[in-house]
């Protein structure tokens, strides 16, 4: 049974929990992101907040109440709620492992709900922006590199500010078309499972952020985002990723996964920020929960980096093969110069359109189409977030250098990666070639190879081994290994289960 009685603390308030009420009292500081020093200011964000919460809880919030002092005269506000079962809020279902799919789905189609109706205009597109965005992070590395203990180390704040920029840098085309689209919303700011009531007649999700409306100003999937790193740093990964696919799904949004990666990343920088100012109010817990939040952000930051990966090699090499099974497990698109030879050309993959070297559709002039073809299409796709594997020879070291100046233009890292096998597997390999893409024999290989410039940039990759092996390595030079508890972000939608 609950106690009567409880109070609790937050970094900038005071809960009372008194019989079937709870009552709110803002504290009187400053902690430069928010100021509460004045009655008036505490008065404004106790009434913005039953205003706000009543959109996704109506019954919950019933109003502000004035504190009389013995002069008669009003010297505090508290905003009165109707008290919450402690045992149906979502973290401690979560802690007690229970099931929660039911539960996140409908959080997850009350919360695009609510975003389809918030309100929107130029003021608040701008928070959506690439500007706005970086503003925020860099002023969250500033507030917690000013602090005078440092609990989480330089290392991973340079690491993840680095990372932070550079998926800035090079994204400006998707967080435009994310403005473009409606995307950014009057929305909750601060959804944490701690918050979130599953009742049995539906979810009552509290206490969103009031203080500065520009931080509830934000994209509606940075706003799910919040309640992802939460289900992820309570330990429920696979929870975390339902309900991403969840609001996606009911709100209609396209984001790539990187995105996703992105905002999660945000969020857990956000409590990283929060656990530090906690820490300097001496919780005593704080340094270990912003240390593991930085952890967090950082492998959600790798896992939604942006790369662009160069598979190459002369023909029988196994290029396209590697290329396709590094696509597949890192789950992102996929460009082939044989497929796009032949779709310039007005020809359909299966059919042949077998030349001579350097003649017919493999001509200079049909060769040089096709490489620039493939990093344009490959330029856009990595501006709005998305990977991308090249298969192609990559025989031509200009053509190498305009693939890696098509990645700094997109503050994405080039991998480069070249196929290579033992002589008599490349031939028993051209020789039972049938009904593939390429059109490129025994003949041809010789001729490329022996054109082929030197690529000391490049990876070497033997493919004479099984395929899972050339596959681990290459996977090993494109990144570490994501950790058995890290969420891997995919389209398709996960089903329960």
């Amino acid at each position: 049974m609950e106690p009567w009685a409880q109070v609790r603390e937050t970094h900038s308030g005071v809960v009372i929990l008194l019989g079937d009420r709870a009552v709110k009292l803002k504290k009187p500081v400053d902690l430069g992101f928010l100021d509460f020093t004045s009655v008036e200011a505490r008065r404004a964000v106790c009434q913005e907040e039953v205003e706000l919460n009543r959109r996704l809880a109506p019954d919950v919030y019933e109003g502000v109440a004035d504190v009389v002092g013995p002069d008669g005269r009003v010297c505090e506000h508290l905003v009165v709620m109707r008290r919450m079962p402690e045992e149906r809020r979502l973290s401690a279902l979560v802690r007690a492992g229970e099931p929660v799919d039911d539960h996140l789905r409908r959080i997850a189609r009350a919360l695009a709900g609510m975003h389809g109706r918030a309100r929107r205009d130029p003021r608040i597109d701008r928070e959506g922006g690439v500007a706005a965005l970086r503003s925020r992070w860099t002023a969250s590395f500033g507030q917690v590199r000013a602090l005078p203990e440092q609990v989480v180390g330089a290392p991973a704040l340079d690491e993840i500010e680095q990372r932070t920029l550079r998926f800035l840098d090079g994204r400006g085309p998707l967080f435009a078309a994310r403005v473009a689209d409606g995307r950014i919303v009057d929305g909750h700011g601060d959804l944490l499972a701690e918050d979130v009531f599953c009742l049995d007649d539906g979810p009552r999700i509290l206490d969103c952020l009031e203080f500065d409306e520009r931080l509830r100003f934000l994209d509606g999937l940075d706003d799910a985002a919040f309640l992802a790193m939460d289900l992820e740093r309570l330990g429920a990964p696979r929870a975390a990723e339902l309900f991403l696919h969840w609001y996606t799904e009911f709100s209609g949004d396209p984001a790539p996964p990187t995105l996703w990666h992105h905002y999660v990343a945000y969020r857990a920088f956000v409590r990283v920020k929060v656990a530090c100012l906690r820490h300097a109010q001496h919780d005593p817990d704080a340094a270990r929960q912003a240390r593991e939040l930085a952890g967090l952000t950082l492998r959600h930051l790798r896992a939604g980096a942006v790369p662009l990966i160069l598979v190459g090699g002369t023909p029988g090499t196994g290029k396209t093969t590697l290329a396709a099974a590094i696509a597949d497990r890192l789950g992102v698109t996929l460009l082939s110069s044989d497929r796009v030879r032949k779709e310039l050309a007005g020809v359909t993959p299966e059919r042949s359109a077998a030349a001579p070297f350097g003649e017919g559709v493999y001509d200079r002039e049909h060769t040089e189409r096709v490489y620039g073809e493939l990093l344009a299409r490959a330029g856009r796709l990595l501006r709005n977030g998305e990977p991308v594997v090249l298969d192609a020879s990559w025989t031509d070291a200009a053509h190498r250098a305009a693939a890696g100046a098509v990645a700094d233009d997109a503050s994405s890292e080039l991998f480069a990666l070249r196929c290579t096998a033992p002589p008599q597997v490349v031939a028993d390999r051209l020789a039972s070639r049938t009904g593939g893409i390429s059109d490129a024999g025994p003949e041809i290989a010789a001729e490329l190879a022996a054109r082929a410039a030197p690529w000391p940039g490049a990876v070497g990759i033997d493919t004479g081994v099984p395929l899972e092996r050339s596959l681990e390595r290459a996977l090993a030079v494109i990144g570490p290994a994501p950790e058995p508890s890290s969420v891997r972000f995919h389209r398709p939608l996960l089903e329960p289960g």
